[in-house]
């Protein structure tokens, strides 16, 4: 498996990932770079401390669907050419790693969940939709984005594990990419976890500082 074709695949998928929207859509935009202010963080949420909802709308999307494409297009036509459910987990967590550690933004990238979102609609829909309802209930409940990231991110592996032989055939390569993603959004996190026990997270929708 671990061939030319097969690692030509994950460093696409890598390169893919390495868009850093936040940054390309706010230049596009005429906004100013996100990574100056708010949490200084290139996601969709702080591109919404702008007050340009366009911008964060457009953001969020481009972000999934480069998790979402790359790993869509091994489950469709892989097993064409001879890759399987590790080719699968691979490229998404290559797509992850570039969203993360983006080659072409000096390798200071996101903290990846809306690309994560891509890739779980991508691996099943049903459990990426499942994530995604766990994010929106607590988002809209509780306003905090980084505490509706935690809780999608903790119930993944759980919700990828309760639809086997229900909705899908659990693959140990994809649960272990998911399990891995998760572990990683959690220890991204980490900070706002902090803050949020301390009271001095910032709501969705605050604007920049």
């Amino acid at each position: 498996m671990m061939n030319f074709p097969f690692l030509l695949l994950c460093l696409a998928a890598y390169l893919v990932g390495s868009l850093s929207f936040a940054v390309i859509v706010s230049r596009v935009m005429g906004l100013d770079d996100p990574r100056t202010y708010g949490s200084q963080n290139p996601g969709a949420t702080n591109v919404l401390r702008s007050g340009n909802k366009a911008a964060a709308i457009a953001t969020l999307m481009l972000d999934a669907l480069k998790g979402y494409a790359p790993v869509l297009l091994v489950k469709l036509f892989g097993a064409d050419f001879g890759f399987n459910d590790l080719a699968v987990a691979c490229v998404a967590l290559a797509a992850f790693a570039g969203h993360l550690w983006p080659v072409f933004f000096r390798f200071k990238g996101g903290k990846g969940v809306a690309t994560a979102a891509g890739i779980l609609l991508a691996v099943e829909p049903l459990l990426g939709l499942a994530t995604l309802g766990t994010w929106l209930i607590v988002a809209f409940f509780f306003r905090y984005s980084s505490l509706a990231a935690v809780a999608a991110a903790l119930f993944a592996p759980a919700y990828y594990l309760l639809g086997d032989q229900v909705a899908w055939k659990v693959s140990p390569e994809e649960l272990l990419a998911v399990t891995f993603m998760s572990a990683i959004l959690l220890l991204r996190h980490k900070e706002n976890i902090v803050r949020l026990v301390a009271g001095e997270e910032s709501r969705i929708g605050a604007k920049k500082e």
